[in-house]
């Protein structure tokens, strides 16, 4: 931490050309008004476009703006946590490249977190955009979350917020290989205010997050932050357990009513039993691979570039 920095801004890209000099400007105009000294850190995952060019623009124009360039695609979990760890200020801010965070919500969370909140997380008040498989797999990642996970997720907020330092210090404690960084937030047991916004279209650019990224989001977060699913073989082994015996019970009814229903309830069970093993043998494997993680110690991100770092 630096006494001389009171907000550092950590904005993920992936080919945002068309917005990173926007939210730039954007942001630092809400810290500005707010009369924060600041630092604006963007962390890019291999844009293909001129996103890092771009940043490195700014850079040069103003010490302030701040450039992490990874060395390949670290995902939309292990990027954005390792930009938030490399922040100096006293209160941590996270967003979008791409408005759908509103910056104008800036100069409230900072005004909040002033007023004592260590967590304060904007909630989007309609998650209504995007395709239609889109909107289900965020349904689903926000449904499956709040049920199956430890904590009780906070519904429609993405992690868009601010955290006080010692939130920050202490997620990076532990040491996460693939950090749930808005099941962490809960985790901690902070007290966490919320502010509602309306959601936002797109500015620019098509957007990282489709159907397969928010799938394997909700997997990784489900592996790292669920211990009820690891239970659940047990729960699912007594209703498969009931109904294979009320299918041998009712083997010998149907066959003395001349039905040859036996051999299809026999498949039905043997092929549940058989997806019920594969998957959870899937999601033990996950959690095997988090074991692994752990032991290596491999860091979040392996950077290829800084710009703007004190050394």
């Amino acid at each position: 931490m630096r006494d001389d920095i009171e907000i550092s801004v950590v904005i993920p890209t992936r080919n945002e050309e068309s917005n990173v000099a926007a939210i730039a400007a954007a942001v630092i105009a809400q810290l500005d008004a707010a009369g924060a000294t600041y630092e604006l850190i963007f962390i890019d995952n291999v844009s293909s476009d001129a996103t890092v060019p771009l940043v490195k623009a700014m850079c040069a124009a103003n010490p302030r703006i701040k450039l992490i360039v990874n060395t390949r695609n670290f995902g939309q979990m292990r990027s954005p946590t390792h930009g938030i760890f490399q922040a100096q200020g006293r209160g941590v801010i996270n967003m979008c490249a791409d408005f759908q965070d509103d910056p104008a919500l800036i100069g409230q969370f900072i005004a909040r977190w002033r007023g004592g909140a260590p967590i304060v997380l904007g909630v989007r008040e309609s998650e209504e955009g995007g395709s239609l498989p889109l909107r289900v797999a965020r349904n689903a990642a926000y449904g499956i979350g709040s049920r199956l996970g430890d904590y009780k997720l906070i519904p429609n907020a993405t992690g868009f917020g601010i955290y006080d330092r010692r939130v920050v210090d202490t997620i990076k404690a532990l040491n996460e290989p693939e950090p749930f960084f808005r099941g962490l937030l809960v985790e901690t047991g902070y007290p966490i205010a919320t502010i509602g916004f309306p959601r936002k279209p797109r500015a620019g650019g098509r957007s990282n997050n489709n159907f397969w990224a928010l799938l394997d989001f909700t997997i990784s977060g489900l592996a790292s932050w669920s211990k009820k699913l690891l239970r659940a073989p047990m729960f699912l082994a007594v209703f498969v357990g009931v109904g294979a015996l009320l299918a041998l019970l009712a083997a010998p009814v149907a066959a003395l009513a001349g039905w040859p229903a036996w051999p299809w309830l026999v498949a039905a069970l043997a092929e549940a039993q058989v997806a019920a093993l594969l998957f959870f043998l899937g999601l033990v494997g996950d959690q095997l691979r988090h074991v692994s993680e752990r032991t290596r110690g491999f860091p979040l991100v392996v950077e290829g570039e800084r710009v703007n770092f004190d050394a």
